[in-house]
């Protein structure tokens, strides 16, 4: 029986189809999905099935589960997410799975955070159906400072309104690890994992790492949050965007992405990603 990736054409469910074959998974036990499956035609060279799955079109998930055993469903990037992932769960249902693995959000019934509201639904969904599940509640990506990184290398200067805000950051190649782990082993059906880095920095920290990436100072400008929405509206962004950012940066003065206790490292059985590594991947300088 084999294990699905949902969304395998991007950055994390490649990562996850990686760690799998890392940790000894055939390639012809692993179904690769994704609404263009051009995007993944690659993987089909591996060995590996390739199949479209897309969540706005729920007739598109049973063909793809045929003799699949577990599932990870890779939240969606965009679009209405919560009836995107209800739907997608409740096809799941239909055909019956013996894990579903499904990638949540820091605290996500209880967090601030812009993005939480999604995932409670969906964890919400996934009780309701019945379905053997686990629950991965993913800090942030360290990736997800690419941008910034490119801004300070230009500037010197990381600009954010975190305040004295800490972040538990790891690599999404951490992340991706924990899920091939918990698809691979017995043991973790019912439980809910808060998964974070090793080690919860502050903005203090983020700069002087990224001043070690880029090879020269950059500083950590601390902004009130009035004053980041004006340096954002000054910069042409939109009002959707800015009120992204700044609903971030919300959450991690408050606390919402700060805490670890050192569970993905236990599941990935290593310690996770440090911040310096993580950053430098991803820079193009």
């Amino acid at each position: 029986m084999a294990t699905l990736i949902t969304a395998a054409s991007g950055h994390l469910g490649r990562l996850a189809i990686d760690a799998l074959l890392a940790r000894g998974t055939d390639p012809a036990d692993i179904v690769a999905t994704a609404r263009d499956v051009s995007k993944i035609a690659d993987l089909a060279g591996r060995g590996i099935r390739v199949a479209p799955l897309d969540y706005a079109r729920p007739e598109t998930i049973a063909p793809a589960l045929h003799d699949v055993e577990s599932v990870l469903l890779i939240s969606a990037s965009a679009g209405d997410r919560i009836t995107l992932h209800r739907d997608t769960v409740n096809a799941i249902a239909e055909v019956g799975v013996e894990k579903l693995v499904y990638t949540s959000a820091p605290r996500a019934t209880t967090s601030t955070l812009l993005l939480a509201p999604d995932h409670k639904a969906t964890e919400e969904a996934i009780a309701a159906s019945g379905l053997p599940a686990v629950i991965l509640r993913n800090n942030w990506y360290t990736e997800n400072y690419a941008l910034d990184l490119a801004r300070a290398a230009e500037t010197g200067v990381l600009v954010a309104s975190v305040g004295a805000g800490h972040v538990a950051s790891a690599s999404r190649a951490d992340f991706a690890e924990a899920a091939a782990a918990v698809l691979r082993e017995d043991g973790h059906l019912g439980a809910i994992y808060e998964l974070a880095g090793d080690v919860s920095w502050d903005y203090h920290d983020l700069a002087a790492a990224m001043a070690d990436v880029v090879g020269r100072e950059v500083v950590y400008q601390s902004l009130t949050e009035a004053e980041h929405r004006a340096a954002l509206e000054a910069a042409g962004l939109d009002a959707h965007t800015i009120a992204f950012i700044t609903s971030i940066d919300s959450g991690i003065r408050d606390g919402m992405l700060g805490e670890t206790d050192g569970t993905l490292s236990r599941l990935i059985g290593r310690p996770t990603t440090p911040l310096v590594e993580g950053l430098r991947g991803v820079f193009q300088g």
